[in-house]
């Protein structure tokens, strides 16, 4: 089982944006796949119409008592295990159990034979909960907005990977929200955008996307012909590439 975390210590970089479309292009591809909620704000179960079942909480997911608590979505190849509102002591909880950063690798043992590729959607901050996402993932994918903020917080992705002594390979950065309109996106694309690190596809900023909340779907899924569906159909497909040269 492939694991792909979309990561970044900044919010509003459509992180969970990207786990929705990411997980639905994945399961379009053939790959039966789990899309994990880590933010105890819930989006991702809130774009698929899936709530957490009451008698879900941390200490279950501590336990890896997951498979009781998977839910179906409306699409074949596709489940998701929702957040709930007690991960926002997740970190706190992993601190009590010795702050091992092997955590998620038990507790995303038992589902391992059941899935091709595990997404994370998780929470932004930079905490015991991140070095255990950067450990147990075989990729990191970060949104990266085209702005001097966004480029600093990866930067300090991969200080925290290097000081966690975790190969940078399996770091890898996209531009989102991209909007070609503004100077500093094209300077800035144009300066990060050949990096190794970085994929070519980029996302644009689209009323499309920001619509997801409206629709509660995947972007292929309300609005298919469109520039957005199709950029997260060939990030889906790079990431796929990138993540088998890994």
């Amino acid at each position: 089982m492939k694991i792909i975390a979309i990561y970044s210590s900044k919010g509003g970089v459509g992180k969970t944006a990207t786990a929705v479309n990411l997980s639905y292009g994945c399961a379009r591809s053939g790959k039966k796949t789990l899309l994990c909620d880590m933010d105890p704000q819930g989006a991702a179960g809130y774009y698929y119409r899936i709530r957490p079942k009451d008698s879900f909480n941390r200490k279950l997911f501590l336990k890896g008592d997951l498979e009781p608590f998977i839910r179906g979505t409306d699409f074949e190849n596709l489940d998701l295990l929702p957040a709930h509102f007690s991960f926002r002591n997740l970190d706190i909880a992993l601190d009590g159990r010795g702050g091992s950063a092997k955590e998620l690798k038990r507790i995303f043992s038992c589902v391992k034979d059941e899935y091709d590729v595990l997404i994370l959607d998780c929470p932004p901050n930079m905490t015991l909960l991140s070095e255990n996402i950067i450990m147990v993932a075989d990729m990191v994918l970060t949104p990266v907005i085209p702005t001097t903020l966004s480029i600093l917080s990866f930067a300090q992705l991969i200080k925290l990977a290097d000081k966690l002594e975790v190969s940078r390979k399996k770091l890898v950065a996209f531009f989102s929200m991209v909007d070609k309109r503004k100077n500093m996106h094209s300077d800035t694309i144009a300066k990060f955008g050949k990096k190794k690190m970085f994929l070519a596809i980029e996302i644009p900023y689209l009323a499309d996307v920001e619509k997801m909340g409206l629709y509660r779907q995947p972007v292929a899924v309300s609005v298919p012909a469109s520039p957005a569906a199709i950029a997260y159909e060939q990030l889906w497909l790079e990431v796929w590439r990138k993540g088998s040269q890994l």
